[in-house]
């Protein structure tokens, strides 16, 4: 059987989570959440305490997703983290889904999650930056990684956007959003990079 090693990726918050379990609910795939697999597998090197993260052991990483697609019964595997493109190993991956939101929206979720000033302020960052599509573009071949544009829309939304582009009715793409642009034009992007 022929698998498809599916990524939903994208920085902190932007709904990879909800999005990746909708997604495999639809495909009937087998569903793996780096942060507890690498909790509940013990692959992790220690914990950084200064961001309040787990620092992930990628070379064990990638061997035990290996193993998890390899072992698997089913013939769609969706992996959901923001650090996928780290750890799923090139040969393995059919699509990297970036999953892009507005800055302005993206702090307003995560400061409703929680979160700390610092982490929305080093997130909000990465999403300006295109921290997890340039992971991506630089670990996976061209055609693999597609970006989508999450902003105010329904996971159902997204989740039918990705459907499509794995059945061939909308085109994969990349380079759909330009933050740093939008920010920059709209006179706010100094109170997103504190430069």
């Amino acid at each position: 059987m022929s698998k498809r090693v599916l990524l939903v990726t994208g920085t902190p918050c932007v709904g990879k989570t909800s999005v990746a379990n909708l997604l495999a609910t639809k495909l009937d795939a087998l569903y793996v959440n780096l942060t507890d697999l690498a909790i509940h597998e013990n692959l992790t090197l220690g914990k950084d305490e200064e961001r309040d993260s787990i620092i992930v052991d990628e070379k064990r990483m990638k061997k035990k997703i290996s193993k998890i697609v390899e072992e698997s019964g089913k013939k769609d595997i969706i992996v959901d983290g923001h650090y996928a493109a780290s750890v799923v190993p090139n040969k393995l991956v059919t699509r990297a889904f970036i999953l892009r939101s507005d800055p302005v929206e993206l702090s307003e979720s995560m400061k409703r999650c929680g979160f700390s000033e610092r982490k929305r302020t080093e997130n909000v960052a990465s999403e300006i930056l295109d921290v997890c599509l340039f992971d991506a573009l630089n670990a996976f071949e061209e055609g693999k990684t597609c970006e989508i544009d999450v902003t105010s829309k329904r996971v159902e939304e997204v989740v039918d956007e990705i459907l499509g582009i794995l059945d061939g009715r909308i085109q994969c793409h990349v380079g759909i959003v330009d933050w740093l642009g939008k920010l920059e034009n709209e006179g706010i992007l100094d109170k997103f990079l504190k430069i």
